[in-house]
Protein backbone atom coordinates (compact mmCIF):
# COMPACT_ATOMS: atom_id res chain seq x y z
CA UNK A 1 0.00 0.00 0.00
CA UNK A 2 1.38 3.44 -0.92
CA UNK A 3 1.83 6.17 1.65
CA UNK A 4 -0.85 8.23 -0.07
CA UNK A 5 -3.25 5.33 -0.01
CA UNK A 6 -2.54 4.61 3.66
CA UNK A 7 -3.01 8.26 4.50
CA UNK A 8 -6.28 8.32 2.63
CA UNK A 9 -7.47 5.23 4.52
CA UNK A 10 -6.49 6.85 7.82
CA UNK A 11 -8.48 9.98 6.96
CA UNK A 12 -11.48 7.90 5.83
CA UNK A 13 -11.35 5.84 9.02
CA UNK A 14 -11.08 8.94 11.19
CA UNK A 15 -13.90 10.60 9.31
CA UNK A 16 -16.05 7.47 9.67
CA UNK A 17 -15.40 7.19 13.42
CA UNK A 18 -16.06 10.92 13.88
CA UNK A 19 -19.29 10.72 11.90
CA UNK A 20 -20.34 7.61 13.80
CA UNK A 21 -19.71 9.36 17.11
CA UNK A 22 -21.80 12.35 16.08
CA UNK A 23 -24.58 10.05 14.96
CA UNK A 24 -24.52 8.14 18.26
CA UNK A 25 -24.60 11.38 20.24
CA UNK A 26 -27.32 12.83 18.05
CA UNK A 27 -29.58 9.79 18.30
CA UNK A 28 -31.00 10.56 21.78
CA UNK A 29 -31.63 14.16 20.77
CA UNK A 30 -33.41 13.05 17.63
CA UNK A 31 -35.51 10.64 19.64
CA UNK A 32 -36.36 13.39 22.13
CA UNK A 33 -37.26 15.76 19.32
CA UNK A 34 -39.48 13.13 17.78
CA UNK A 35 -41.15 12.52 21.15
CA UNK A 36 -41.66 16.25 21.71
CA UNK A 37 -43.41 16.46 18.34
CA UNK A 38 -46.00 13.89 19.41
CA UNK A 39 -49.54 15.22 19.28
CA UNK A 40 -51.39 13.79 22.27
CA UNK A 41 -55.03 12.97 21.75
CA UNK A 42 -57.15 13.91 24.76
CA UNK A 43 -60.68 12.60 24.90
CA UNK A 44 -63.26 14.63 26.81
CA UNK A 45 -66.47 12.97 28.01
CA UNK A 46 -69.30 15.02 29.52
CA UNK A 47 -72.78 13.97 30.62
CA UNK A 48 -74.22 17.43 30.00
CA UNK A 49 -74.98 19.59 26.96
CA UNK A 50 -72.26 21.19 24.85
CA UNK A 51 -74.12 24.53 24.86
CA UNK A 52 -73.64 24.88 28.63
CA UNK A 53 -70.74 22.60 29.50
CA UNK A 54 -68.34 23.70 26.79
CA UNK A 55 -67.01 26.21 29.31
CA UNK A 56 -65.72 23.29 31.42
CA UNK A 57 -63.77 21.99 28.43
CA UNK A 58 -62.51 25.52 27.79
CA UNK A 59 -61.27 25.66 31.39
CA UNK A 60 -59.25 22.50 30.80
CA UNK A 61 -57.96 23.93 27.53
CA UNK A 62 -56.90 27.19 29.20
CA UNK A 63 -55.13 25.33 31.99
CA UNK A 64 -53.10 23.31 29.50
CA UNK A 65 -52.15 26.48 27.60
CA UNK A 66 -50.95 28.02 30.88
CA UNK A 67 -48.71 24.98 31.36
CA UNK A 68 -47.05 25.40 27.98
CA UNK A 69 -49.17 23.09 25.84
CA UNK A 70 -50.24 24.32 22.43
CA UNK A 71 -53.43 22.93 20.94
CA UNK A 72 -52.88 21.61 17.45
CA UNK A 73 -49.12 21.42 17.97
CA UNK A 74 -48.72 18.91 20.81
CA UNK A 75 -52.30 18.07 21.80
CA UNK A 76 -55.81 17.96 20.39
CA UNK A 77 -59.21 17.35 21.96
CA UNK A 78 -61.82 14.82 20.94
CA UNK A 79 -64.92 16.00 22.83
CA UNK A 80 -68.10 14.02 23.39
CA UNK A 81 -71.19 15.49 25.09
CA UNK A 82 -74.09 13.19 26.01
CA UNK A 83 -76.57 16.12 26.02
CA UNK A 84 -78.12 14.79 29.22
CA UNK A 85 -78.73 11.30 27.82
CA UNK A 86 -76.97 9.21 30.44
CA UNK A 87 -77.55 5.99 28.51
CA UNK A 88 -75.36 7.31 25.67
CA UNK A 89 -72.24 7.73 27.82
CA UNK A 90 -71.10 4.13 27.42
CA UNK A 91 -71.33 4.46 23.63
CA UNK A 92 -69.39 7.72 23.64
CA UNK A 93 -66.74 6.32 25.99
CA UNK A 94 -66.29 3.25 23.77
CA UNK A 95 -65.85 5.56 20.78
CA UNK A 96 -63.02 7.45 22.50
CA UNK A 97 -61.33 4.16 23.37
CA UNK A 98 -61.70 2.98 19.76
CA UNK A 99 -60.01 6.18 18.60
CA UNK A 100 -57.04 5.33 20.87
CA UNK A 101 -56.94 8.43 23.04
CA UNK A 102 -53.78 9.03 25.06
CA UNK A 103 -55.93 10.23 27.97
CA UNK A 104 -59.63 10.69 28.74
CA UNK A 105 -60.95 13.53 30.93
CA UNK A 106 -64.51 13.32 32.25
CA UNK A 107 -67.09 15.56 33.89
CA UNK A 108 -69.74 14.07 36.24
CA UNK A 109 -70.06 10.75 38.05
CA UNK A 110 -71.93 8.96 35.21
CA UNK A 111 -69.26 10.03 32.70
CA UNK A 112 -66.46 8.84 35.00
CA UNK A 113 -68.13 5.46 35.44
CA UNK A 114 -68.62 5.09 31.69
CA UNK A 115 -64.94 5.80 31.06
CA UNK A 116 -63.87 3.41 33.83
CA UNK A 117 -65.95 0.60 32.34
CA UNK A 118 -64.63 1.34 28.84
CA UNK A 119 -60.89 1.04 29.54
CA UNK A 120 -58.43 -0.15 32.13
CA UNK A 121 -55.34 1.05 30.27
CA UNK A 122 -55.98 4.60 29.01
CA UNK A 123 -55.34 7.16 31.80
CA UNK A 124 -58.54 8.81 33.05
CA UNK A 125 -58.81 12.19 34.79
CA UNK A 126 -62.19 12.53 36.48
CA UNK A 127 -63.86 15.80 37.45
CA UNK A 128 -67.03 16.92 39.23
CA UNK A 129 -67.51 13.53 40.86
CA UNK A 130 -69.50 13.64 44.10
CA UNK A 131 -68.16 10.49 45.79
CA UNK A 132 -65.38 8.70 43.86
CA UNK A 133 -64.94 5.94 46.46
CA UNK A 134 -68.63 5.39 47.22
CA UNK A 135 -69.45 5.32 43.51
CA UNK A 136 -66.83 2.62 42.93
CA UNK A 137 -64.68 4.75 40.65
CA UNK A 138 -61.49 4.59 42.74
CA UNK A 139 -60.34 2.51 45.69
CA UNK A 140 -59.06 5.37 47.87
CA UNK A 141 -58.73 9.13 47.63
CA UNK A 142 -55.09 9.14 48.75
CA UNK A 143 -54.06 6.39 46.35
CA UNK A 144 -56.76 5.86 43.70
CA UNK A 145 -54.87 3.07 41.95
CA UNK A 146 -55.33 1.63 38.46
CA UNK A 147 -55.61 4.18 35.63
CA UNK A 148 -57.74 6.86 37.31
CA UNK A 149 -57.24 10.10 39.26
CA UNK A 150 -58.83 13.56 39.29
CA UNK A 151 -60.95 15.70 41.59
CA UNK A 152 -64.15 15.47 43.59
CA UNK A 153 -66.50 18.33 44.46
CA UNK A 154 -67.69 16.58 47.66
CA UNK A 155 -71.20 16.63 46.24
CA UNK A 156 -72.88 14.27 48.69
CA UNK A 157 -71.94 16.47 51.64
CA UNK A 158 -73.01 19.61 49.74
CA UNK A 159 -76.62 18.45 49.38
CA UNK A 160 -77.34 19.23 53.02
CA UNK A 161 -75.84 22.70 52.49
CA UNK A 162 -78.31 23.34 49.65
CA UNK A 163 -81.19 22.72 52.03
CA UNK A 164 -79.71 24.87 54.78
CA UNK A 165 -79.20 27.82 52.43
CA UNK A 166 -82.70 27.50 50.96
CA UNK A 167 -84.16 27.40 54.46
CA UNK A 168 -82.16 30.52 55.35
CA UNK A 169 -83.64 32.24 52.30
CA UNK A 170 -87.19 31.12 53.17
CA UNK A 171 -87.31 30.79 56.98
CA UNK A 172 -91.04 29.96 56.97
CA UNK A 173 -90.62 27.01 54.56
CA UNK A 174 -91.59 23.61 55.97
CA UNK A 175 -92.08 21.65 52.72
CA UNK A 176 -89.23 21.41 50.21
CA UNK A 177 -89.12 19.50 46.92
CA UNK A 178 -86.04 17.59 45.70
CA UNK A 179 -85.51 17.17 41.95
CA UNK A 180 -83.22 14.24 41.20
CA UNK A 181 -82.39 11.81 38.42
CA UNK A 182 -82.77 8.14 39.47
CA UNK A 183 -80.34 7.17 36.68
CA UNK A 184 -77.55 9.10 38.40
CA UNK A 185 -75.93 6.67 40.89
CA UNK A 186 -74.90 9.43 43.29
CA UNK A 187 -78.36 10.93 43.73
CA UNK A 188 -79.67 8.24 46.06
CA UNK A 189 -76.89 8.65 48.66
CA UNK A 190 -77.25 12.42 48.17
CA UNK A 191 -80.90 12.15 49.15
CA UNK A 192 -79.93 10.30 52.32
CA UNK A 193 -77.55 13.13 53.19
CA UNK A 194 -80.20 15.80 52.70
CA UNK A 195 -82.80 13.81 54.64
CA UNK A 196 -80.61 13.97 57.74
CA UNK A 197 -80.40 17.76 57.41
CA UNK A 198 -84.17 17.99 56.88
CA UNK A 199 -84.82 16.36 60.24
CA UNK A 200 -82.68 18.92 62.03
CA UNK A 201 -84.29 21.80 60.16
CA UNK A 202 -87.79 20.36 60.71
CA UNK A 203 -88.44 20.36 56.98
CA UNK A 204 -90.62 17.85 55.12
CA UNK A 205 -89.02 16.64 51.88
CA UNK A 206 -90.90 15.68 48.71
CA UNK A 207 -88.75 13.64 46.33
CA UNK A 208 -89.36 13.98 42.58
CA UNK A 209 -87.43 11.72 40.21
CA UNK A 210 -87.09 12.72 36.54
CA UNK A 211 -85.34 10.68 33.84
CA UNK A 212 -87.09 12.12 30.80
CA UNK A 213 -87.51 15.79 29.84
CA UNK A 214 -91.18 15.13 29.10
CA UNK A 215 -91.70 14.48 32.82
CA UNK A 216 -90.65 17.96 33.97
CA UNK A 217 -93.96 19.78 33.49
CA UNK A 218 -95.94 17.06 35.27
CA UNK A 219 -93.35 16.86 38.05
CA UNK A 220 -93.42 20.57 38.82
CA UNK A 221 -97.22 20.57 38.78
CA UNK A 222 -97.28 17.65 41.24
CA UNK A 223 -94.81 19.37 43.58
CA UNK A 224 -96.90 22.53 43.61
CA UNK A 225 -100.00 20.50 44.41
CA UNK A 226 -98.14 19.09 47.41
CA UNK A 227 -97.55 22.64 48.59
CA UNK A 228 -93.77 22.80 48.37
CA UNK A 229 -92.40 26.21 49.30
CA UNK A 230 -89.00 25.69 47.75
CA UNK A 231 -87.03 23.31 45.52
CA UNK A 232 -83.54 21.80 45.51
CA UNK A 233 -82.24 20.68 42.09
CA UNK A 234 -79.41 18.16 42.26
CA UNK A 235 -76.60 18.65 39.70
CA UNK A 236 -77.13 16.40 36.67
CA UNK A 237 -76.41 16.48 32.95
CA UNK A 238 -80.08 15.89 32.09
CA UNK A 239 -81.12 18.90 34.15
CA UNK A 240 -78.41 21.07 32.61
CA UNK A 241 -79.63 20.09 29.16
CA UNK A 242 -83.11 21.20 30.28
CA UNK A 243 -81.87 24.21 32.25
CA UNK A 244 -84.08 26.80 30.59
CA UNK A 245 -87.15 24.57 30.85
CA UNK A 246 -86.50 24.13 34.59
CA UNK A 247 -85.92 27.85 35.10
CA UNK A 248 -89.14 28.67 33.24
CA UNK A 249 -91.15 26.18 35.29
CA UNK A 250 -89.70 27.50 38.55
CA UNK A 251 -90.72 31.01 37.47
CA UNK A 252 -94.15 29.90 36.23
CA UNK A 253 -95.03 28.17 39.51
CA UNK A 254 -93.16 30.78 41.59
CA UNK A 255 -91.03 28.17 43.36
CA UNK A 256 -87.81 29.52 44.95
CA UNK A 257 -85.08 27.11 43.83
CA UNK A 258 -81.45 26.44 44.68
CA UNK A 259 -79.05 24.73 42.27
CA UNK A 260 -75.61 23.15 42.58
CA UNK A 261 -74.16 25.01 39.59
CA UNK A 262 -73.86 28.75 39.07
CA UNK A 263 -74.80 28.39 35.42
CA UNK A 264 -78.44 28.27 36.55
CA UNK A 265 -78.17 31.46 38.58
CA UNK A 266 -76.39 33.27 35.75
CA UNK A 267 -79.31 32.29 33.51
CA UNK A 268 -81.98 33.50 35.95
CA UNK A 269 -82.15 30.94 38.78
CA UNK A 270 -82.60 32.19 42.35
CA UNK A 271 -79.59 30.67 44.14
CA UNK A 272 -76.66 28.35 43.59
CA UNK A 273 -73.94 26.92 45.79
CA UNK A 274 -70.93 24.91 44.72
CA UNK A 275 -67.51 24.98 43.19
CA UNK A 276 -66.66 26.68 39.89
CA UNK A 277 -66.28 23.79 37.44
CA UNK A 278 -64.46 25.74 34.74
CA UNK A 279 -61.91 26.99 37.29
CA UNK A 280 -61.48 23.52 38.79
CA UNK A 281 -60.75 22.12 35.34
CA UNK A 282 -58.31 24.95 34.67
CA UNK A 283 -56.43 24.64 37.92
CA UNK A 284 -56.70 20.99 38.96
CA UNK A 285 -57.89 19.02 35.94
CA UNK A 286 -55.25 20.52 33.65
CA UNK A 287 -52.56 19.88 36.28
CA UNK A 288 -53.41 16.17 36.31
CA UNK A 289 -53.43 15.97 32.52
CA UNK A 290 -50.08 17.77 32.35
CA UNK A 291 -48.46 15.42 34.87
CA UNK A 292 -49.80 12.25 33.26
CA UNK A 293 -48.77 13.21 29.74
CA UNK A 294 -45.29 13.86 31.13
CA UNK A 295 -45.10 10.35 32.55
CA UNK A 296 -46.84 10.29 35.95
CA UNK A 297 -49.01 7.27 36.77
CA UNK A 298 -52.62 8.35 37.45
CA UNK A 299 -53.14 5.75 40.17
CA UNK A 300 -50.31 7.30 42.21
CA UNK A 301 -51.79 10.82 42.13
CA UNK A 302 -54.17 11.52 45.07
CA UNK A 303 -57.72 12.67 44.31
CA UNK A 304 -57.97 16.40 45.03
CA UNK A 305 -60.85 18.36 46.56
CA UNK A 306 -61.95 21.98 46.13
CA UNK A 307 -61.24 24.49 48.88
CA UNK A 308 -63.58 27.21 47.63
CA UNK A 309 -67.36 27.16 47.21
CA UNK A 310 -69.44 30.00 45.82
CA UNK A 311 -72.86 31.18 46.95
CA UNK A 312 -74.51 33.18 44.16
CA UNK A 313 -77.86 34.92 44.66
CA UNK A 314 -79.97 36.49 41.90
CA UNK A 315 -81.87 39.41 43.48
CA UNK A 316 -83.70 40.14 40.24
CA UNK A 317 -85.24 36.67 40.40
CA UNK A 318 -85.98 37.06 44.11
CA UNK A 319 -87.90 40.26 43.38
CA UNK A 320 -89.89 38.54 40.61
CA UNK A 321 -90.84 35.82 43.11
CA UNK A 322 -91.84 38.39 45.71
CA UNK A 323 -89.14 37.03 48.00
CA UNK A 324 -87.03 39.14 50.34
CA UNK A 325 -83.65 37.53 50.96
CA UNK A 326 -82.52 38.08 54.57
CA UNK A 327 -79.60 40.46 54.88
CA UNK A 328 -77.67 37.88 56.87
CA UNK A 329 -77.70 35.56 53.85
CA UNK A 330 -76.76 38.33 51.42
CA UNK A 331 -73.67 39.06 53.51
CA UNK A 332 -72.54 35.47 53.00
CA UNK A 333 -72.94 35.55 49.21
CA UNK A 334 -69.84 35.51 47.02
CA UNK A 335 -71.77 37.21 44.24
CA UNK A 336 -75.10 39.01 44.03
CA UNK A 337 -76.76 39.41 40.65
CA UNK A 338 -78.86 42.58 40.60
Amino acid sequence: MSRATAGQSFVDRRTFISTLGVAILAEPFAAHAQQSRKVYRIGYLDQGPMSVNRRYLDGLRQGLHERGWVEGRNFIFEARFAEGRTDQLSVLAADLVRLKMDLIATTSTPAALAAKHATTTIPIVIGFVADPVGSGIVARLAHPGANITGWTHQGVELRAKYLELLKDAIPVATRIGILLNPANPVHRPSLQSIEAAAQQLKVELHEAGVQNPDELQRTFSALVEKGVQGLVVFPDGLFLAQMHAILNLAAKYRVPTIYGLREYTDAGGLMSYGTNLAEMNRQIGASFVDKILKGAKPGDLPIEQPTKFELVINLKTAKALGLTIPQSLLWRANQIIQ
